[in-house]
């Protein structure tokens, strides 16, 4: 009995596993549609704005993000770049003004508290269109008390510039976030074909510190690896990253605006638009963030990413109108996510099946031991293929192949197979806040400047790709040794 039970745990942990891992490789068996980053426009180029939401952040930081925007090229009377604080965060709109001395682009939209008249743009919208969902049903219809998140700010901003300029471009980024210059022609190209366009993302101080190295390795498989098969010629349910993409003020106004009641508005916006017949193209040329630097901030983070695509993935699909079919292709989004915290059990469990009846005779039914050599066979070969990935996504932000092998070594097989136990804690934590219907407020993660040894040493050059290449002590991050951080911040 001992040992039947044995099996059959055996047998259960592996086909769990197994169904994680043939999720992934289903993935990358989905076409991809990309963005030709060589091809020139063939529409007169349109007026793009790109809101830019903060809340307590540091000074050097946006000044960093600006200084990697000034140096992406496009016309300037057709470009409005629009920061988007609380009107109540007074230390960061004095940063902000004092920013726009320096980059005379920059405007500064303070967002009012719902009770303001201005924002009866957005009730009215919302009472004209069924497709705010959250507006007319369930146990928020009609509640003007919005959370004070990124999302208010952007569904506020939204309906102040949307009228007259339904066919302009929305674009919104984090405040760390570094765009790569070719970030707004390279969109103009791309909205001619698709109706969502999102740049892939990496990250500019993953060695500076352990934790930091790990959550790149996230940004590496998931948003500049398995992320664009979501385009499949528009046939897979898509979520947008958050930072890094563009939409048409249009069809985001049409669609119903943005969420205001779910902790993160990535998947939901995204899945809605799909709802609504737009099509996701990708561009690989990807945006630089700045990821948290300890295992504390990280899981702060990533229990919101989790509470999020919880929420998404729950009513809204329903709301939305997709099909129980469409709802089940959405949810396979989140597996992946999911799959992490078991990775480690699976391939542990399997690895000492496979080494008890090679080298130590241990009895199982052959069928048990062909399952645990192919689950593990194809979860080996997804690893290596991440490991590879880890080399070659990385080095727009590492140019030197020895500091890109000493990232792939620091974030070798099995420190990454401990790192996906970790994620229990985040996946834990952002279930109970889906539960409790927590993540209504802005829980940020603190931003460092961690990434302007990148952008802001080289700021004499034209090409970010050429100023990533400089040789700076990138593993320092925003630690860069003392004159080097004086010539930072003289910028």
């Amino acid at each position: 009995m001992t040992g039947d039970l044995l099996t059959w745990s055996l047998v259960v942990v592996q086909v769990v596993y197994l169904v994680g891992i043939l999720v992934t490789y289903w993935f990358h068996l989905l076409p991809v549609d990309l963005v030709d980053r060589e091809q020139a426009p063939t529409r007169p180029l349109p007026k793009i704005v790109l809101f830019y939401p903060v809340l307590h952040e540091l000074e050097q930081t946006m000044r960093t993000t600006f200084t990697g925007m000034q140096r992406a090229d496009y016309p300037a009377e057709l470009l409005r770049v629009v920061s988007i604080p609380n009107s109540d965060d007074h230390e960061t709109i004095a940063s902000l003004e004092r920013l726009r001395l320096e980059f005379p682009f920059l405007e500064v939209m303070a967002v009012p508290p719902t009770t303001d008249p201005s924002w009866d743009a957005v009730w009215n919208a919302w009472n004209e269109n069924p497709k705010a969902y959250w507006w007319h049903q369930d146990k928020r219809r009609g509640d003007r008390d919005l959370p004070p998140k990124k999302t208010r700010q952007l569904v506020w901003a939204t309906y102040q510039v949307a009228p007259g300029n339904e066919d302009a471009l929305l674009s919104y980024i984090d405040a760390d976030s570094v765009v790569p210059t070719d970030y707004w022609r390279t969109a103009a190209v791309g909205m001619e074909t698709f109706d969502v366009v999102q740049n892939t993302n990496i990250t500019g101080n993953l060695m500076s510190s352990w934790p930091a190295s790990f959550y790149a390795m996230d940004h590496i498989a998931w948003d500049s690896t398995l992320y664009k098969h979501m385009t499949a010629h528009g046939k897979h349910p898509f979520y947008v990253l958050g930072k890094g993409l563009f939409f048409r003020f249009g069809d985001v106004v049409a669609a119903g605006g943005f969420h205001p009641w779910l902790t993160i508005e990535d998947p939901e916006v995204g899945m809605r638009l799909w709802t609504n017949g737009a099509r996701l193209g990708v561009v690989e040329s990807p945006l630089i963030e700045e990821v948290p630097a300890t295992w504390s901030q990280g899981v702060t983070q990533r229990k919101r990413w989790v509470a999020g695509f919880f929420q998404s993935l729950h009513t809204p699909l329903v709301r939305m109108g997709m099909t129980p079919a469409q709802r089940f292709r959405a949810r396979l989004n989140f597996v992946p996510c999911l799959s992490l915290a078991f990775n480690p059990v699976g391939f542990a469990v399997g690895l000492w099946a496979i080494v008890a009846v090679l080298a130590f005779g241990v009895v199982l039914p052959v069928g048990a031991v062909v399952l645990c050599l192919v689950t593990a066979s194809l979860a080996l070969a997804l690893m290596v293929n991440g490991m590879v990935r880890a080399g070659v996504a990385s080095r727009p932000v590492l140019p030197r192949r020895r500091d890109r092998l000493a990232y792939v070594a620091r974030v070798n097989l099995v420190f990454v197979l401990g790192y996906w136990l970790w994620w229990l804690l985040p996946l834990v934590k952002g279930y109970s806040m889906f539960l409790r219907d927590g993540g209504l407020v802005w829980e940020r993660t603190e931003k460092r400047d961690a990434n302007n040894v990148l952008v802001r040493l080289g700021s004499a050059g034209d090409d970010l790709d050429d100023q990533l290449v400089a040789p700076v002590s990138i593993r320092r991050g925003a630690h860069a040794s003392g004159r080097e951080a004086d010539e930072v911040v003289a910028g």
